[in-house]
């Protein structure tokens, strides 16, 4: 079991949004049984909350449905427990690295880093701003998503087949082919 956590800030926008769609991808793929998602924020603003309504609007018209979420804090025990923790911007990965023990910083990261289609490495916070912004955010964190899954795919691949590169490449060698 690979398990993923996204942070954002306040956990009612950005983070919940790449929870749902990640959800949605692993549900497509028949993966929530070998990995598992959660989404917290940096801050406990909004702790207990629904994600913002303009995150659930946005998210909703692609079909997204992100009202059962409840906004949480990160805790210690997350940077013991999950393999993979993405921030959303530096600002909220700078934050991970100080509460992160340094033997575990090695699953802190950006989400964006997994993006095929945008130069960004920030998903930009939308809260402030004005509607489009939520669409944007949408668009950046779904083909980030689909990025990472691609990564995480590969990876329960090679955990599935140990060893299947070491045995090719000395069929190769063998004068077998």
């Amino acid at each position: 079991m690979i398990k993923v956590l996204f942070v954002c800030m306040g956990n009612i926008c950005r983070s919940p949004t790449a929870e749902g769609v990640f959800r949605h991808l692993l549900r497509q793929r028949n993966l929530e049984d070998r990995i598992e998602v959660d989404s917290a924020g940096t801050h406990g603003y909004h702790a207990g909350e629904a994600p913002d309504q303009r995150t659930q609007r946005a998210a909703a018209v692609r079909q997204y449905n992100l009202s059962d979420m409840r906004a949480r804090k990160v805790a210690a025990q997350d940077l013991e427990y999950f393999d993979l923790i993405l921030a959303k911007d530096h600002n909220n990965l700078a934050v991970l690295k100080r509460i992160c023990p340094p033997d575990k910083h090695d699953r802190l990261g950006l989400l964006m880093s997994y993006s095929k289609n945008f130069d960004d490495d920030e998903v930009p916070d939308p809260y402030y701003g004005l509607g489009h912004g939520f669409d944007l955010v949408l668009d950046m964190i779904e083909d980030a998503a689909s990025g990472l899954l691609e990564s995480l795919e590969q990876r329960l691949m090679d955990e599935d087949n140990p060893g299947v590169e070491d045995r090719d490449e000395s069929a190769q060698g063998n004068g077998t082919n």
